[in-house]
């Protein structure tokens, strides 16, 4: 029988095989081919769309997200001296070593001024794109953050405020992007009406549930079917309308009067040369997990990959199907790895620190105190949870036992939405750093065998 040692050493090694699975680099190795002087590109099947190089006299690459510098430095390889220039943004410290494209660091999950003029220098190039040009957009979770660019009349402090307005509200990342699409020049296909006539290839890497492309960065390359409508109902349904700037407000009234144009929708001629590529998501993620798990000697299943929520309560599903496997075999016999992934979300209620995964975790390890044969881990497949410096944590039995010796009270720490300084000092927090890949989060549970 494996200890609890045992266990939490080897969720750490399958949360780590999932991760090499998404590896943006080798994904986009594995997507795009070369040969002679046409480019192909899979379709997420064993179908190819290919483009002749030589009807273009300019290949621009631009890109956005946490994952795009290595999706670059893939494509950097395979194009050469093919790309004529080229400009990416990821979130601080997610480089790479790039020699044709270059790449600014910038903010996230909160936009900031880097990402800023990042974003008037790549709308200066599209500006001039002609049907002469091909242009590339390597997309990745974090990309709405890291290339803002606020409508008129909206200034980034106030974008910047909504923002956080959003992610405290504990909207859902469609809502959120209803709204930024509604006060942004770039986000709800508006990259690709920028770019036309130009040919636009995305290649995308998804963090979002579903894999709707129309939300994974707010969809800069894809028909936006949200409406100014939408977004007002958003700040309704989150009682945020009286929170969030008052430019925000009434840009989208104005658009609810239709003195604003609306963000292109599905058929309209600006897409006609627009295409867009899923290289990679959390499913595939999840597969390499199962896969190493057998490896390991455990039963394996996925639950799913589109978990959504309150963290707190996919807490309690998660520790109920454990115990259930525990106790019955249900709905797979231990040695058992149950696997899901998705994004969570927390209606924020205290002034802590912390994120959607060290909160499940916390409201994890509440209630398997005391269990001697179960180990969960929730994390970000990004490295990042929240604002803080953790993918996530890794709880068991004795998580909450070993708190209460310190004088912690887990159930103070949740109401106040401090899951990482708890962890912190319990010692539970895992931390990777940048993983230059993100395709939501992966929840892990192992369920020793007790016999």
């Amino acid at each position: 029988m494996k200890s609890i040692v045992d266990l939490r050493r080897d969720i750490k090694e399958l949360f780590r095989y999932g991760l090499l699975a998404v590896d943006p680099y080798h994904i986009i190795k594995n997507t795009v081919r070369i040969s002679d002087d046409s480019i192909f590109i899979k379709n997420g099947t064993s179908d190819s769309q290919s483009f002749d190089l030589r009807q273009f006299k300019r290949i621009y690459v631009f890109g956005m997200g946490k994952a795009t510098a290595f999706m670059a430095k893939a494509l950097e390889e395979l194009l050469g001296d093919k790309i004529t220039d080229g400009l990416i943004v990821v979130k601080y410290g997610y480089t790479a070593k790039l020699n044709k494209i270059r790449i600014v660091e910038a903010g996230h999950p909160v936009p900031d001024e880097n990402g800023f003029k990042a974003a008037k220098e790549i709308l200066n190039f599209l500006k001039s794109a002609t049907e002469d040009d091909l242009v590339f957009f390597l997309i990745s979770g974090g990309g709405s953050a890291l290339l803002p660019y606020p409508a008129d009349g909206i200034t980034l402090d106030e974008k910047i405020f909504t923002t956080k307005i959003l992610l405290a509200c504990g909207a859902n990342i469609r809502d959120m992007n209803a709204v930024r699409k509604h006060i942004s020049e770039i986000k709800g296909g508006q990259l690709s009406r920028l770019a036309y006539p130009a040919t636009v290839v995305s290649l995308i890497l998804s963090d979002v549930i579903g894999d709707r492309l129309d939300t994974i960065a707010s969809g800069p390359t894809v028909p936006d079917e949200t409406t100014f409508a939408d977004a007002f109902n958003v700040l309704e349904k989150y009682n945020i309308k009286d929170k969030v700037p008052k430019s925000v407000v009434a840009r989208i009234e104005m658009g609810l009067q239709g003195k604003i144009p609306e963000t292109p929708k599905p058929g309209e001629d600006v897409f006609r040369k627009t295409y867009n590529f899923i290289v990679g998501n959390n499913y595939i993620a999840l597969q390499a997990i199962k896969e190493k798990a057998k490896d390991l000697g455990y039963n394996a299943i996925i639950l799913s990959s589109m978990v959504e929520g309150e963290a707190r309560e996919v807490a309690k599903v998660l520790c109920a199907v454990a115990k259930e496997a525990m106790k019955s075999g249900n709905p797979i016999s231990p040695p058992a790895c149950i696997i899901c992934g998705g994004e969570t979300t927390v209606t924020v209620s205290g002034n802590g620190l912390g994120g959607r995964n060290q909160e499940l975790c916390l409201s994890a390890a509440i209630l398997l105190e005391g269990e001697n044969n179960i180990v969960l881990m929730s994390a970000g497949t990004d490295g990042t949870d929240g604002p803080t410096d953790a993918a996530g944590a890794i709880v068991d039995g004795t998580t909450v036992v070993r708190a209460r010796k310190l004088g912690l009270n887990p159930q103070e720490y949740l109401k106040n939405n401090d899951s990482y300084n708890f962890f912190k000092k319990v010692g539970d927090l895992y931390i990777t750093g940048p993983t230059n890949t993100n395709v939501m989060d992966v929840q892990i549970v192992l369920v020793a065998q007790t016999k």
